[in-house]
């Protein structure tokens, strides 16, 4: 008879062999599926008044994991968004239990059934070309880090690169030859090759002649010479958009994030009449329906579209107020 292994040994085995030796995922998903484990795992601990090393794998129910996240959503305050993705590290991690403890499939295929919960899709926010010029601007390029973050904010505009993009790029990822381009490692560790413009070069091409800070070849390093941490960038983002909405006073109403950002490039290349397909391809997306949202968002080209149509005739009505009596008995 089969032995179910344990939830420990299970978890293990997820995360060195499935996760990171099979399909060599990247560090920031090893990342977000730790802590969702970590999560859990101290939920369970409080639900079942057992230390999570004794936990065994048919204890991590369904209705467990469903109030779990029940949780997150109350007393973290975490979005739709962010409980799906919670549930699809768990649901990763049950695919894998299916195949190592079988005897558990009743109760593995109740959690693969948990749905995901619907939420409402925002339209995508994105700069202006005036905020864009702004923002720019705003650091004070007679400091090391002015220059730093003038060059960080424009590749990032430039490019369209998420943030773990930016951040990891290398000195040897930057080709300032003919076709200025960067390399970039994007999710799901494909390679691909954004170009730059001659303005962008430029400055790159200046910031490299600064002298490295540390032993690192971080592109864009702390002062330390080691690599900006997400937080890093959107302290600074938020710095610099304070500042640069004294000169465009529209920065004021606005969240600046790095993916504001990736938002904007996308923008400016579809306002450019750049096929979906090129802009999915230059963000590195998986599939060009993910590029659906800027479509969505962008309102010039849905003015253009009616501009087209023949508008429908409509009647101006007048307003005539009810008679006083009539008022007095529509109020009681």
């Amino acid at each position: 008879m089969t032995t179910t292994p344990s939830l420990a040994a299970l978890l293990e085995g997820f995360f060195t062999k499935r996760l990171m030796k099979q399909r060599a995922v990247s560090s920031h998903t090893i990342i977000s599926y730790r802590d969702t484990f970590r999560l859990l795992l101290q939920f369970a601990r409080k639900r079942l008044g057992k230390p999570p090393s004794r936990l065994a794998l048919a204890e991590i129910d369904a209705p467990l994991i469903v109030t779990f996240l029940d949780e997150l959503e109350q007393t973290r305050g975490i979005s739709p968004r962010s409980r799906n993705l919670r549930l699809t590290a768990i649901r990763s991690f049950f695919h894998y239990a299916a195949l190592e403890a079988p005897g558990q499939s009743a109760q593995i295929q109740r959690v693969l059934a948990i749905p995901g919960k619907r939420y409402t899709r925002r339209l995508v926010h994105f700069l202006t070309r005036p905020e864009v010029e702004a923002l720019l601007s705003a650091p004070d390029q007679n400091l090391w880090l002015g220059r730093r973050d003038h060059a960080l904010l424009l590749v990032a505009v430039q490019t369209g690169l998420r943030l773990s993009e930016l951040t990891g790029l290398r000195r040897q990822d930057v080709a300032l030859g003919a076709g200025p381009h960067l390399r970039v490692v994007g999710k799901g560790r494909k390679e691909r090759c954004v170009p730059l413009t001659k303005q962008t070069a430029a400055v790159l091409q200046a910031w490299m002649r600064e002298p490295a800070r540390g032993e690192t070849e971080t592109l864009f390093p702390n002062p330390r010479g080691g690599r900006l941490s997400a937080d890093a960038v959107q302290h600074l983002l938020a710095k610099y958009t304070v500042v640069a909405g004294k000169s465009s006073p529209s920065l004021q109403q606005k969240r600046v994030t790095p993916h504001v950002l990736r938002h904007t490039m996308a923008m400016e290349l579809l306002q450019a009449g750049v096929d979906r397909a090129v802009i999915a391809l230059w963000l590195g997306h998986e599939s060009v329906e993910t590029t659906q949202i800027y479509l969505e968002a962008n309102l010039a080209i849905k003015e253009e579209i009616l501009a087209k149509t023949t508008p429908v005739e409509g009647k101006i009505g007048r307003y005539r107020p009810d008679d006083q009596l009539l008022v007095f008995l529509k109020s009681l």
